[in-house]
């Protein structure tokens, strides 16, 4: 191979790797802008945008965890303590699953019990008649409806609360917000983490008993009690019992 050809293959490569490196720094975010209520794109490769991404994540706390639980309710049931913004999935011998979600702003908090009336992947969103209401009041016009889909509010899953053999309008769903996770800020349905909701959805079927506690934490002792962190595993127990 000549010099001047392998000088020539040498800047191709150089100029690949400069192009893909190029494309990486101008990754971009789509977020939530409450206060425009829109989307915004962000540059990520920007430290105020890297700033403000890391800002919006949930606190640790609200992450998905193992924990102990006292309950009389069977396996399977969900239970969303709305006081604490924790959704429980209740695994049985003394287990649960606990999610961080969002919960109702102040005034539209609820409590009551439901099961599952249908489940959907990717769901479209028809605003209720009162929220078109409520925004255009305003300023703010909402579709008629939105088409399921990576900008849709209603996220990945959703859980539709039926109460009566009637749609309650309350939801259990994903969010594209997961900033929002650990606050009051939806008009009453459950928002969790898109990753969250995709793990619960896969393991409550339709018919599921889903209880609700209000946000004031009225009447969550008979229901459960959060006893702490699942314990780690120890091998000689489970070598010897114990």
């Amino acid at each position: 191979m000549t010099s001047l050809k392998k000088l020539v293959l040498g800047l191709a490569a150089a100029g690949m790797v400069a192009s893909v490196a190029a494309e990486a720094s101008a990754e971009t975010v789509r977020r939530y802008n409450y206060a425009t209520f829109s989307w915004e794109t962000l540059d990520a490769s920007q430290p105020q945008a890297q700033r403000r991404i890391q800002s919006r994540k949930p606190a640790q706390e609200f992450m998905r965890r193992e924990v102990r639980i006292q309950t009389s309710e069977k396996p399977g049931t969900v239970i969303v303590d709305s006081s604490k913004r924790f959704l429980y999935f209740v695994e049985g011998n003394g287990m649960a699953t606990r999610y961080g979600v969002g919960v109702g702003k102040e005034g539209f908090g609820w409590s009551g019990t439901m099961k599952v009336g249908r489940k959907a992947e990717w769901p479209g969103w028809t605003p209720p008649a009162a929220m078109v209401a409520r925004e255009r009041k305003k300023g703010r016009e909402l579709p008629a409806y939105m088409e399921g889909g990576p900008g849709n509010p209603l996220g990945a899953r959703a859980m539709y609360l039926y109460r009566g053999g009637g749609d309650s309008l309350f939801r259990i769903h994903g969010t594209n917000q997961p900033w929002t996770i650990g606050q009051m800020m939806s008009s009453g349905c459950i928002r969790m983490m898109n990753e969250d909701v995709e793990h619960l959805y896969s393991r409550v079927p339709v018919g599921s008993k889903v209880i609700v506690i209000g946000p004031d934490g009225r009447g969550a002792g008979k229901v459960y009690a959060e006893l702490g962190k699942a314990r780690s595993p120890n091998v000689l127990e489970a070598l010897f019992g114990g």
